[in-house]
C-alpha cells in the first residue's frame, strides 16, 4: 500500500493502474510524459490539492481492487 510519502517515481513504477486516476486529478507523473521527482504529497501541494488523504485512500482502493480480482 502506498502513504503521502511514497516517491512519484516509486509509485508510477510499482502500482501503473494509478497513473490514469492521478491524470484525471490534473496531477501528471513521470510516465505520462511530464518529469516529476519527490513525494505524492508534495506534488499534491504543488497542485494545490487540499484533500491528500482522500487521494492516498483512493489509489490504496485501486490497488486493493487489482489484487482482488
Amino acid at each position: 500500500m502506498i502513504d503521502k510519502n511514497i516517491y512519484i517515481e516509486d509509485l508510477v513504477r510499482d502500482y501503473p493502474e494509478v497513473i490514469s486516476p492521478l491524470a484525471e486529478l490534473g496531477i501528471i507523473c513521470i510516465a505520462c510524459g511530464e518529469p516529476v521527482w519527490g513525494t505524492l504529497e508534495e506534488l499534491v501541494i504543488k497542485k494545490e490539492l487540499n484533500n491528500i488523504d482522500e487521494i492516498v485512500a483512493k489509489l490504496n482502493k485501486i490497488i486493493k481492487d487489482k489484487n482482488d480480482n
